[in-house]
């Protein structure tokens, strides 16, 4: 956890080099009470350490409304001092404790909709990842592989015409959560199996993690372990979609980020107007050059886009959001789209814009990017 949190500022160090000291282990003093967010958070099977602990208690107060009445009773309790320096507590210390628990109260009047059962990554991170229930009919075999890695459940293959396929909702990548409300969380290698076999014709309710965070990248706290199926299973890939929908191969992981495999099918210089009405003209026409495509790999990144050969990691171009005029398709290719920029040096003569077109592997694919670019135009609204 930051540095920078409250709760975290100002722990005494361990006694006698033992365990690190986190603000669980002073919550954990207080009475428990009946189905409290503390007796929920001392429970917890998906927290495992005193940090996940600490945040699952969080999350659960201010959903339960209750996080002001702990506050006061952790500022109330003799043993503070033991876990906290007054000098520079927030708890401690009483002119700082008296404006951080008129904050908390604040807090007790927001009406906070948590899903507290997506928690199996609090130990890591803040940060969660997209959370999904999956529902299917009783069956005699799902048809997913899965690889026990580090206590988690990471599928790395949805079988072709299994049921998992048919419904359309697990991908290679994914972590398994829960089935049935049982956490699968620190499991044992065959663990799910064994569930499965003992729910065999039954309903099933599964809690699937996504693998591809709300950013639409790799969930930053799942890298380790899809770096360490990676070692295992050197075919492995990420699945961005149902197979019906997933024709070739459509995206690589480099460093964290995914990246599109995409064509470069040429750049056309469209004059002094760069809005978006000059892509039905242009998109045609660097399609009637009939220049041989590139395959590159194209980034969508904050800032920025930037696009690489796809055989070596020789950047052919960068450009910035604010440079960017305009992106879009043309309606008469549906997996093929451009965007306009502020014109290269090699430009002809009187053309301040230049028009970049590319291919993708579906429509859907092609929307996606769109719809990624034009955020970033929104993003960098912020950016000095």
């Amino acid at each position: 956890m930051a540095a920078r949190e409250p709760l975290l500022s100002a722990l005494k160090g361990p006694l006698w080099g033992f365990r690190r000291r986190d603000y669980w282990h002073c919550l954990e003093q207080l009475p428990l009470g009946e189905g409290g967010s503390l007796r929920r958070a001392s429970i917890c099977t998906k927290a495992l350490t005193a940090q996940g602990r600490g945040r699952c208690f969080l999350r659960s107060a201010l959903q339960g409304k209750v996080l002001a009445v702990a506050m006061q009773q952790l500022a109330q309790s003799p043993r503070l001092l033991e876990f906290y320096d007054p000098s520079g507590s927030i708890l401690a210390n009483e002119e700082l404790r008296e404006p951080f628990l008129s904050l908390v109260l604040v807090l007790m009047e927001v009406d906070f909709s948590l899903d507290l059962q997506n928690c199996s990554f609090l130990d890591e991170s803040w940060l969660l990842p997209v959370s999904i229930m999956y529902e299917t009919v009783p069956c005699r075999a799902l048809g997913m592989v899965v690889r026990y890695v580090d206590g988690r459940v990471i599928v790395i293959e949805v079988l072709p015409g299994s049921q998992a396929e048919v419904d359309e909702v697990v991908l290679a990548g994914d972590v398994l959560d829960e089935i049935n409300g049982f956490s699968l969380r620190n499991a044992y290698r065959g663990q799910a199996g064994v569930m499965l076999q003992k729910l065999k014709g039954q309903p099933l309710s599964l809690r699937v993690l996504r693998w591809q965070g709300h950013n639409g990248e790799v969930y930053e706290p799942l890298l380790p372990y899809l770096e360490a199926v990676k070692e295992k299973e050197p075919y492995f890939q990420l699945q961005c979609g149902p197979r019906r929908c997933n024709k070739g191969e459509k995206r690589r992981v480099q460093g964290g980020r995914l990246l599109y495999n995409l064509q470069y099918l040429g750049r056309i210089g469209v004059g002094m107007f760069g809005g978006k009405e000059v892509l039905q003209k242009a998109i045609p026409a660097v399609l009637e050059s009939h220049v041989a495509p590139r395959e590159v790999l194209f980034d969508v990144k904050e800032t920025e886009i930037l696009v690489q050969e796809k055989a070596s990691p020789k950047v052919l171009f960068r450009h910035c959001y604010p440079a960017v005029s305009c992106v879009g398709r043309c309606l008469k290719t549906s997996n093929v789209f451009a965007f306009c920029v502020v014109a290269s040096p090699g430009s002809p003569k009187g053309s301040t814009f230049d028009c970049l077109v590319f291919a993708s592997s579906s429509e859907q694919e092609c929307e996606e990017i769109i719809q990624r670019i034009a955020a970033g135009f929104k993003h960098t609204e912020w950016f000095i």
